[in-house]
């Protein structure tokens, strides 16, 4: 569905046409002065200047042209050749009833749709989540909401890490306190037993334990790296205690991802394509780009063109084994060549101070022929800190666990609800859910309206609140317009066509007129901020018209039918929105 921006650039683009002048100098945006107008052309001084004739001329020329479409209230020559635009109430009201009607509420699909991998999460086997682990969750689901909402085909993988030394460390700490299970049973071979011999409880006790012991103890570290060895040769009993490890692991982390409403396709990790890998290294061998270095085995991945040092990947290190750099370009790997269609681009949204990491599994993945460099993206992001500016801890000067974490979002929604004036037959269940939902509300908006690579503070006490730039603020106003509509609806009154007049209802058609390009804007560039913006300005441009006007209260009958249709369209929109950003709205609150 094209906007009335795109509508409106399309004919200034005509207009500088027929002059003989580059189609692209017609590109209209919202006014920056909304008192003046609601567009602006600024092309003409661009256009001047190529062709070295008078601004001012040329505007008023695109000025004349536009005057004659009928979605053009007025077109005026402004200062050295701007071009203001005002456009009529029978276009604002023909759009608003175009995005109640809407499937996407007045957005438009992706002019180029891809499949796409988006890769977030990256949590640790038997490592319960942390406050660090909440950017990647939450943006990572927002991105694959949104494309998905565009018409992009997207796979969201969870990438789990489950190959390293913590698998060796759990091996032996569960062969010290229970040696007779049969997985240590070198010369069994299986079947084993379906049920787990541990539970996440235990994986968190046997984890630390072990870590513990191997920094004071050499030997005990030399244990789990021997286990680390056997197990990805294959050892029978250690695969299987691995994958209780990793069932175990996964049912909780499916826990804190819910309560977060984040959810993923596929819940692979490093140990998956570890059969990929010798052939992988094999590849690298043929290409002439593998070279033994002090006993390991790297690939040089530096540029001439590059500014700064770039370190070669280690596909193998000097005792054989295999680290991220091998397992992540294995991954690609599988992705190539089992997913079909195959991903036309992969997107990792992990922490940016991984940059460098990927900028080096990117360019190895392109030099032995996996995927083109330009067709995989790290999408990095900033850290969430203490009051101090430091990445934010408990009291006690730890790293706060992310289960901990949704409580006290949950527990300071549940004190925000109490102290609101709820209906009063609202239940024990209904309440709790509600504050679940403001929870997650405040989480998560919080996190997205920051640009994405700039670090934030942590306030609960203001994420929570229902003022201001907040989700739990969003969620109310999409709860306040149900409300206004049931209200309606009780009444016998109800949404009719849509006829906008009135200020406050112009600048709220022109608020929704927006959420095209927000959409589209977070979509090439990777940030969410920008759909966090419009649904925010678009709930302060409806409290501004609920401020204005009457709506169900209306006398005029017509008028009546107009304002709550188009609340309703304000309403189908910011729930959009909302859903995009992974925040439900209740019924009522």
């Amino acid at each position: 569905m094209a906007s009335l921006t795109r509508d409106l650039t399309a004919a200034a683009g005509a207009a500088f046409s027929a002059m003989g002048l580059e189609e692209r100098w017609g590109a209209v945006r919202r006014s920056d002065k909304p008192e003046l107008a609601d567009f602006q052309c600024n092309g003409a001084m661009g256009a001047a200047k190529a062709a070295g004739k008078n601004p001012r001329e040329i505007a008023g020329a695109v000025a004349e042209a536009l005057k004659a479409y009928p979605l053009v209230l007025s077109a005026e020559v402004a200062g050295p050749g701007f071009i203001n635009i005002r456009v009529s109430d029978m276009a604002l009201s023909g759009r608003a009833t175009d995005v109640l009607a809407d499937t996407l509420a007045g957005a438009e699909p992706a002019p180029d749709p891809q499949v796409t991998v988006i890769d977030f999460g990256g949590p640790n086997v038997a490592k319960p989540m942390h406050v660090g682990h909440l950017r990647s969750a939450v943006i990572g689901d927002t991105l694959q909401r949104l494309l998905r909402f565009l018409g992009d085909r997207v796979t969201s993988d969870t990438h789990l890490g489950d190959w390293g030394l913590q698998m060796g460390h759990l091996v032996t700490e569960l062969y010290d306190e229970q040696p007779d299970l049969i997985y240590f049973d070198a010369n069994y071979s299986g079947p084993y037993p379906e049920e787990s011999p541990v539970t996440i409880e235990d994986l968190g006790r046997l984890y630390p334990a072990a870590s513990n012991k191997a920094k004071e103890d050499p030997a005990r570290n030399q244990r789990s790296q021997t286990a680390v060895a056997e197990l990805q040769a294959g050892r029978p009993g250690y695969r299987a205690l691995l994958k209780h490890f990793i069932d175990v692991s996964v049912e909780a982390l499916k826990v804190d991802y819910a309560f977060l409403n984040v959810s993923f396709d596929l819940w692979k990790g490093e140990s998956d394509v570890d059969h990929l890998i010798p052939g992988l290294i094999e590849q690298f061998r043929t290409a002439g780009l593998a070279e033994e270095s002090d006993g390991a085995l790297i690939v040089h991945v530096a540029k001439e063109s590059d500014k700064k040092e770039m370190p070669p990947v280690m596909l193998l290190n000097s005792r054989g084994g295999t680290g991220y750099h091998t397992t992540d370009l294995a991954t690609i790997e599988d992705r190539m060549t089992t997913m079909h269609p195959a991903p036309e681009r992969m997107l990792y949204v992990v922490d940016q101070r991984q940059a460098l990491h990927f900028e080096q599994v990117f360019r190895a993945a392109e030099l032995v022929g996996l995927i083109d460099e330009g067709h995989l993206e790290h999408i990095g992001f900033g850290t969430v800190n203490g009051p101090d500016g430091k990445p934010f801890k408990t009291r006690e000067g730890g790293v706060l666990r992310l289960a901990d974490l949704n409580a006290m979002a949950f527990e300071e929604a549940d004190r925000k609800l109490g102290a609101a004036n709820l209906p009063e037959d609202m239940g024990s269940e209904e309440r709790a859910n509600v504050a679940r939902l403001v929870a997650v509300a405040a989480l998560r908006f919080a996190d997205l309206q920051n640009t994405r690579t700039t670090n934030y503070v942590f306030d609960l006490d203001r994420f929570t609140s229902f003022e201001g730039k907040t989700g739990p603020y969003l969620m109310y106003a999409a709860v306040r317009i149900k409300s206004l509509l049931r209200r309606a609806e009780a009444d016998g009154n109800a949404p009719g066509e849509i006829a906008v007049g009135h200020d406050a209802e112009r600048a709220l058609v022109l608020a929704l007129d927006g959420f095209g390009a927000a959409l589209l804007g977070a979509r090439e560039k990777r940030m969410p901020h920008i759909l966090c913006e419009h649904v925010y300005g678009l709930s302060q441009a409806f409290s501004a018209f609920y401020g204005a006007l009457p709506i169900a209260n209306e006398s005029d009958a017509a008028l009546r039918a107009s304002r709550l249709g188009l609340a309703s369209a304000v309403l189908h929109q910011l729930e959009a929105g909302l859903q995009i950003l992974g925040i439900d709205v209740p019924e009522r609150m």
